[in-house]
């Protein structure tokens, strides 16, 4: 079976009708003022108005209850991606409040990183595995490193996962070879510049992806 595709850090047209045309399955908008990826409410609720037919997922990293409303309030998301240093508890209040799916976004190194998710499989939908930041990095996520994919080779999660970490098209499909992923993320490996993103590489990536065994 191919692998489900996010695209991640969407902020114009251009880019969410390349991600649509080329079969991903979850779009991303990130609210997170540091990123150059981020939206406003407004703007991400302009840019969905017309998308059907995908997951919409809203990136937060340690958002609080006033941005969470905001957010829901202007357009209707599928899913809340959480990047920062959220609790289980917060997580399971968020899911049963906003009654969406929610997804936790778990930082690796080591196969040890990997215990880390573990408290997180009975509150929530997804768990992505992502590269811890640089040192001295000013964004959780995005910043178009990886990590060692065989940390993952064989691992099984009881939940549905996702991989991500400086993928691009040319190396998406070793990377599904090597962990298995059924899902992949991308955001960084798909731009021009950061914040930008070119829809050839957009197609490019998700073509990648779904021709991986």
């Amino acid at each position: 079976m191919a692998a489900q595709v996010k695209i991640c850090g969407l902020n114009d047209e251009e880019a969410i009708d390349a991600a649509l045309e080329a079969g991903a399955e979850f779009i991303g908008f990130v609210f997170y003022p540091k990123s150059p990826r981020a939206v406003s409410a407004e703007q991400a609720a302009e840019l969905s108005q017309f998308v059907e037919g995908v997951c919409k997922v809203g990136l937060f990293v340690d958002p609080d209850d006033a941005l969470l409303d905001e957010v829901t309030s202007h357009l209707r998301l599928d899913m809340l991606q959480f990047h920062g240093s959220e609790t289980p508890e917060r997580l399971a209040r968020v899911r049963a409040e906003y009654g969406v799916e929610v997804m936790k976004v778990i930082p690796v190194a080591t196969k040890d990183d990997l215990a880390a998710a573990e408290p997180f499989y009975e509150v929530v939908d997804w768990i992505l595995f992502d590269a811890k930041p640089p040192k001295g990095a000013d964004l959780p996520g995005g910043n178009a490193v990886s990590f060692d994919w065989s940390v993952l080779a064989g691992f099984k999660c009881p939940v549905p996962w996702m991989l991500a970490g400086g993928l691009t098209s040319a190396n998406v499909a070793e990377a599904i070879r090597v962990t298995g992923a059924p899902a992949v993320d991308v955001s960084s490996g798909v731009e021009e510049r950061p914040g930008v993103k070119d829809p050839a590489k957009i197609a490019a990536f998700v073509a990648a992806a779904k021709s991986a065994a």
